[in-house]
């Protein structure tokens, strides 16, 4: 294991560090925005919905773009504007200011959010071996932090202009020193001009929008989680607000618990086992809190959400990476479909729960972990997709097509 290696693979996961970092700043304080500029919910939501339509845009051009560009120049214009549209953010004077303001932060981290999970896809197949969950873990750390960073500024009351301003002043050196450490993507050199090694346009493998599918219903979940577990906490089984804000970082702790033990799991059973055995999962414990009796029992529940959900997205990921000789347009596949998930989700919360209850609503969420359970099983029944051969320069040589291609995961 070179140095360089080990160095590209900290860099990968700092990324998913800094991006999380960024995305859970704008998130936490979006309240003092809206008290700012005295926006209603819905003013909010039209916020939220330009930020991820941005980023849905973006993922769906990355198929051409990353094709060109590879991960590592991606990144290296993306993130540095994902910081600077933090600045932007931070100084909006109005309404349709914001809602510009966040299409724009969409469109730099949708193109972060692809490109960091290709590079990540590049190291891991330079390592031969799974290791795309541990990057996620990052993200949870990131998302974590920004959560910690934002009570304490709102502790010390910084103003949401000041506390925007200083998290930008941090992401953007940092992006900057990062984007020294990216590997280049594997055959980008040969790769057509539609991103394939035979120059054919737009097609991927069947497999891609199978893994799409699950990391539309993967996202959907989290999504779910994030934008209604505190109203149904509080609405449904009568928690106070203090209780009711514990449900997402508790979710989060339990997503970060899992995704750092991710890749052992996955090397012991495989991909499609564990995928399967998640999605199980994530439906049996979205049950238990919506049977819950009382909001403790519910937020000790999301923590067990959390456990289940959390691997799904980074396998189908790390998958999609692998089933094409160029990661980039996969991942950007699957990606959007994703983000779709993540869109839609609770607007479909939002539309059940009007037609008959939260409660209710909230059974979306179980029906959609056994639909990743059933869709798992249709994916190939090795352990994970081959490992493609990849420009091996880190220790001075390059494998060519004559030499031993790069270990399978287990």
């Amino acid at each position: 294991m070179t140095r360089a290696l080990r160095t590209a693979r900290a860099g990968a996961i700092l990324t998913f560090v800094l991006a999380g970092l960024m995305c859970g700043t704008f998130t936490v304080r979006l309240p003092a925005l809206a008290g700012r500029l005295h926006l209603s919910e819905s003013s909010v939501g039209l916020a939220l919905l330009s930020w991820g339509v941005g980023a849905l845009v973006t993922m769906q051009l990355m198929r051409v773009v990353m094709a060109r560009a590879g991960s590592g120049g991606v990144l290296r214009i993306g993130a540095p504007l994902c910081a600077a549209s933090l600045v932007l953010l931070a100084f909006v004077p109005s309404f349709p200011a914001l809602v510009a303001a966040s299409a724009l932060f969409g469109m730099a981290f949708g193109a972060v959010d692809v490109a960091m999970n290709a590079q990540g896809s590049a190291v891991e197949r330079a390592y031969g071996r799974p290791i795309m969950s541990g990057m996620h873990a990052g993200w949870c750390v990131g998302a974590i932090s920004a959560g910690l960073a934002g009570t304490a500024a709102i502790a010390a009351g910084l103003s949401f202009t000041v506390h925007l301003l200083l998290v930008a002043a941090v992401s953007l050196p940092v992006s900057l020193v990062l984007s020294r450490t990216y590997l280049p993507d594997p055959a980008a050199e040969t790769a057509g001009p539609s991103g394939t090694r035979d120059g054919r346009r737009g097609r991927l493998p069947g497999v891609v929008y199978l893994l799409g599918a699950i990391t539309f219903a993967a996202f959907m979940v989290e999504g779910v989680v994030a934008d209604w577990n505190g109203l149904y906490l509080i609405g449904t089984l009568g928690a106070p607000e203090a209780v009711a804000a514990l449900g997402y970082p508790v979710f989060e702790a339990g997503m970060l618990v899992a995704r750092l033990g991710g890749d052992r799991l996955r090397g012991r059973f495989g991909a499609r086992a564990l995928i399967v055995s998640s999605g199980a999962a994530t439906a049996a414990t979205y049950l238990v809190v919506i049977a819950a009796p009382s909001a403790f029992a519910a937020v000790a529940a999301m923590f067990l959400i959390g456990l289940s959900v959390a691997t799904i997205s980074p396998m189908a990921m790390s998958l999609a990476g692998t089933a094409t000789a160029t990661p980039g347009p996969a991942i950007a596949q699957a990606g959007a479909m994703g983000y779709a998930g993540l869109l839609l989700g609770p607007v479909v919360i939002g539309f059940v729960s009007t037609l008959t209850s939260l409660r209710a609503a909230m059974v979306t969420a179980v029906v959609l972990g056994l639909l990743i359970a059933v869709a798992a099983r249709f994916l190939p029944a090795s352990r994970t997709l081959p490992f493609r051969r990849v420009p091996r320069a880190l220790d001075g040589r390059t494998a060519e097509d004559g030499d031993e291609p790069l270990p399978r995961a287990a």
